[in-house]
């Protein structure tokens, strides 16, 4: 498949949201990426339900929540009936990820688990047949704007051998640092799925960079 480029809607200008959502809708992004967090699980605080509502009123496209909270069963049918099309999870946040999982996809959505840089692939093995993403932190979570870690490759290989064994469908996404200087070489070590944030909405052309993200081979 070809790779689907996620734009995150953290780095967008929030006094002109509509504004940026609309550039989202008419350039070639495939989903709008949302991070919410809880100040708990990471050291940063996001929006809560009202600005998810919000913006999905103005997308046109799929919204890929991430979770960066503690204690996330609490709220998955919320983020669902907010707008969610996809609920990527912290593995490091779920002590029951198998239960989690069937949740998120009972609620009828795309179910993901989500990896720090510290933590290593091998704590999927038992659950990649059951999920449909997982995403590969490139930076430790919480801002945006952070130095690319180049560990991330070879996280990303080993995930794309847990995909050839175990689950041939499974998108990779890989979420931090990712621009069109490192897009060739991350599509290049599995990842079929880039979160891009500060290179896309910090350009002086904004619709060009998703384009040229779009266009990495």
């Amino acid at each position: 498949m070809n790779h689907l480029v996620a734009p995150s809607i953290l780095a967008a200008d929030f006094a002109n949201l509509q504004r940026d959502i609309e550039l989202i809708n008419k350039s070639e992004a495939d989903w709008l990426h949302v991070d919410i967090m809880d100040g708990l699980f990471v050291p940063n605080i996001s929006f809560g339900f009202p600005v998810i509502k919000a913006i999905k009123k103005y997308a046109d496209k799929p919204l890929d929540v991430h979770l960066m909270i503690i204690d996330p069963d609490r709220y998955l049918k919320d983020f669902k009936e907010a707008g969610a099309a996809v609920i990527t999870v912290h593995l490091e946040a779920c002590p029951n990820l198998h239960r989690t999982i069937q949740h998120i996809k009972e609620l009828g959505c795309k179910a993901g688990v989500a990896l720090n840089p510290h933590s290593p692939v091998a704590l999927l093995e038992d659950i990649v047949a059951d999920l449909d993403l997982v995403l590969i932190m490139s930076v430790n979570p919480g801002f945006g704007g952070q130095r690319f870690i180049e560990q991330t490759y070879k996280k990303l290989n080993d995930i794309n051998t847990f995909k050839k064994q175990l689950n041939p469908n499974l998108l990779i996404e890989v979420d931090g640092g990712v621009d069109i200087g490192n897009a060739t070489k991350l599509i290049n070590s599995g990842a079929n799925v880039l979160v891009a944030g500060s290179s896309v909405f910090a350009s002086i052309n904004p619709t060009q960079a998703i384009t040229n993200l779009k266009n990495a081979k």
